[in-house]
This record gives structure tokens, sequence and C-alpha cells, in this order.
């Protein structure tokens, strides 16, 4: 702490108005935007920073209590608390000029988080967006199929069309719900057939460049904070994730690498999965079912549709990793299921969608997860309770629905890139997005050491691939 801030007292800065309440929304975004508090011990002459969820976990309204230590804020951390409480109460309209305010209204609807362009999609019929994805899929071929390929109009073809298919599958899908499911698999058949052509069409593309940091930075400046906008990244970064990964097992020696610093690097991890397994036992074979290798084109484009449409039953209220004030577990986990149905139910889209959907925020059976897969896997081990998943991931529908395995390869590596994408979100709201180290740094720490969530050997060739496309 510089010499020069003043500090004021965290009871003070907690205290509501006459003295006798406490500000939880100042707590909720103390803790959340990791701000240190100032612990002064006068008697014994120390000073240290310590965060302020670690102390409020320990002890409720510790700057309360009588001791040798008191707690203070700089006026620095004090502005950034009032700046982000004037965010989410929204008394921070009253400082924006009409200018902000009407560039806003014309960056989303107000009657939904999936952007301007969503009621342009709303109001086509079926086949008026059918047309539009069939015109999308051209550009993209057309770009293919060219020798020479100008980068600026390559990245924004697939960022457009990636948006387009959004939108469009999530307003069809929205009418779909209304009718049988035999109706609506009738109603949503071209939709599906043109959108898995269109995704083969921008899979293709993006493959001749893996490391393409202007289509990174192009979805950067594109992204508007809505919905789509994070379905659009989520899909990009998921297929060229793909890409590297198929890359990286067929023409390296990659998975001997991994072999050879497996039992220090990782067993350790694998063995708090599988603990009925004899620790030498755990090898890659077990972590991956049938041995780690490539994924075939069919599985290939299957997974990357469900990447594309992973979202789509997600509302507009839902905010993930911005803290718990405004954090509705229900409805965080209702946009999964309401996903998994309306895909599962009402289009013919592959069962892999449908499973990427519903099983991507699994978190291998952590408790901040939640999914079908867990609630599936808790009935059949009642029925079965000696049954034991003997491996992590399956690339495969049969040993994830045999219950073999404890994980489904494309729906871990979805986990990995949503996380990642909320925690570098350039429009969050409560939060500042962190930069590609951080929040690397972060999730090594939260989703893998203190507790696994994500999958330590994905995450790991994830980190790779993040890093060799930054440089």
């Amino acid at each position: 702490m510089s010499g020069k801030e003043t500090i004021t007292p965290l009871s003070k800065v907690l205290s509501l108005p006459g003295g006798d309440g406490i500000n939880k929304l100042y707590i909720d975004i103390i803790a959340n935007e990791e701000i240190p508090v100032l612990c002064i011990n006068k008697a014994a002459d120390k000073k240290r920073l310590m965060p302020f969820k670690v102390l409020y976990d320990n002890t409720e309204n510790f700057w309360q209590q009588d001791g040798a230590w008191e707690y203070y804020l700089t006026d620095e951390s004090i502005e950034i608390i009032k700046g982000k409480a004037a965010v989410k109460t929204g008394t921070w309209d009253l400082e924006r000029s009409k200018t902000e305010e009407a560039a806003q209204a014309e960056e989303a609807d107000e009657s939904n988080d999936y952007g301007k362009d969503y009621s342009y999609f709303a109001e086509m019929t079926t086949q008026e967006r059918i047309e539009h994805l069939n015109k999308d899929r051209r550009r993209l071929d057309e770009l293919f199929s060219q020798k020479t390929r100008d980068e600026d109009v390559v990245t924004e073809a697939l960022v457009d069309t990636a948006k387009d298919a959004a939108l469009i599958n999530h307003a069809t899908i929205e009418e779909a719900l209304r009718l049988a499911d035999d109706e609506a698999k009738k109603l949503t058949q071209e939709l599906v057939d043109s959108t898995n052509e269109m995704v083969r069409s921008s899979a293709q593309l993006m493959s001749d460049n893996i490391f393409n940091n202007e289509l990174m930075n192009a979805l950067v400046e594109k992204s508007n904070g809505t919905i789509v906008q994070h379905m659009t990244r989520v899909y990009l970064n998921g297929i060229a994730f793909l890409s590297y990964y198929n890359h990286l097992v067929s023409s390296s020696s990659a998975i001997q690498k991994l072999r050879i610093s497996f039992p220090a690097k990782f067993r350790k991890y694998y063995k708090t999965l599988l603990p009925h397994v004899e620790t030498d036992m755990i090898t890659l074979e077990r972590v991956f079912y049938g041995g780690m290798r490539a994924i075939p084109p069919d599985l290939y484009f299957k997974w990357a549709v469900g990447f594309l449409v992973h979202d789509i039953g997600k509302a507009s209220a839902v905010e993930y990793h911005e803290g718990e004030g405004s954090y509705d577990r229900q409805k965080v986990i209702e946009h999964v299921k309401q996903g998994y149905k309306s895909i599962m139910t009402k289009t013919n889209y592959p069962m892999e969608a449908s499973l990427i959907t519903g099983y991507h925020h699994e978190y291998y059976g952590n408790s901040t997860g939640y999914g079908y897969f867990r609630a599936y896997l808790q009935q059949y081990k009642k029925q079965n309770p000696e049954a034991k998943q003997d491996y992590c991931i399956t690339y495969e529908l049969e040993p994830i629905l045999d219950y073999h395995a404890l994980a489904f390869f494309p729906a871990k590596v979805l986990e990995i890139i949503d996380v990642y994408d909320s925690l570098t979100d350039p429009h969050r709201v409560y939060r500042k997005p962190l930069s590609s180290e951080e929040a690397l740094d972060l999730m090594q720490k939260e989703f893998i050491d203190k507790e696994i969530k994500i999958d330590p050997i994905l995450f790991h060739l994830f980190s790779l691939f993040i890093r060799e496309s930054r440089k």
C-alpha cells in the first residue's frame, strides 16, 4: 500500500445508515472482487493484507469482533466498491449521458439478452431462416475455395455466420417448444440439416488456420455482453481447440510425453476420481476409455454442433461467475435442462449435441456442478450398488450411457472453454475481465488443485493451445 493512501475502518464502510445494519451488497462485491483488507495489530506493531473472503469464511462479521486486530480499506478500494454497487443497483444511470443510453439501447433488445439482431430473426418465417443459413454457408464455402484469402474477410465471415446460426436456432427452437415433439421435429428438420452443413463449412475454413489471432481479437471487439456473443466465442474457440487437439495427438509425440509425465504430474488427480482403482493401474488408458487418440471427422462435426447450441436454453436473466448477489443457481441449472430437453425432444440433432448441452456443467460430480448425468448416475447406482466407473473420459456415447466412464469428452472440453470465456469476457459486469494468463492460473488453482472440476489433462492441452494462439 502506498504511503499516500488513506484508509477507512471496514466497520464504517459496511455499516448501513443508522449504524444498525450491514451492507450485504458491499460484502458480495468485496468478496467477489477479491479486494484485500488491511489488518492492523497496533499492540504488536504488525500489518498485513488479507483476502476479505478468507476472513469472512472463517468468521462472519469478523470486523465487529473484539480483539487485537483492526480492519481497514483503502480509499481506492472503496471507490471500486461504490462503483460496482452503483452499476448493480442501477444508480449509475443517473451519471450516464443520453448518448451512452442511446448506444446501449441500440446494442441490445430490452426484452432479451440475445442482442439487437434477435428480433430480426424472430420475425422471419422458418423457411426464411433456412435460406439465411444456406446463404451463410455459401459465403463460407466461397472463401474456402479461394487460393488466397483476406484474413479480415474470413474472420468477419466466421464470426457473423456463427452468430446468425445461434440466433436462428434459438428463434426456431423457441417456436418448436410450443409444438408436439413429432411436429416440432418436422419444423426443425431443415434447420438441423442447414446448421450441420454450416458447421462443416465453418470448421473446414478454420482448420486451415488454427491460431488465428485476428479472429480472437474480432470476437472480443464484436462482443457486446449478450448470450449469443458468448455462444459464438465458445463455438469458435471450441472447434479451434478440437483442431489443435487433433493436430497435436496425430502429428507429434504429445501422447508419449503425457505418458512419461503422467505419474508425477497427473496421477494424483485421477486417483481422486478413481479411488477404487489401484494407483499403479491409473494410466492414460484409464483416463481415456480406449486410449487417447484423434477425433474422427464424424464425431468432430457432431461435437462442433453441440458447442454451437450448448446454451440454446439459456434465459436472458442468467449470469455466470458474477458473485452471489446475482447468482440464482436454480436459473442456471434450468438453462441446462431446458437446452437438453429442447435439443433431445424437439429436434433431430445428433444425441452427442444433446449430451454436450446437458452434461457440460458436471464438474466430475463436484457439489458446485449440475446436470442430468449425475441424476441418472445416482439412480443407476441405487439399482447397481456395486457398480464402479473404471474410466474418466469417453469419446463415444456407449460408455457414458452405460456408466462405464465418468465424463463425455466434448462436454469436458466445453466446461473448460465455458469457464475460460466467462472469466475473460470483456463485458463482465461485476468484475473486470481476467487476462488469458490470469484466467488459466485461476482455473488451475480453483478448478483442479483445490477441487477437481475440470479435467487436468484436457486443461493442460487447452493451456498450451491458448498460449500458442496468443503468441
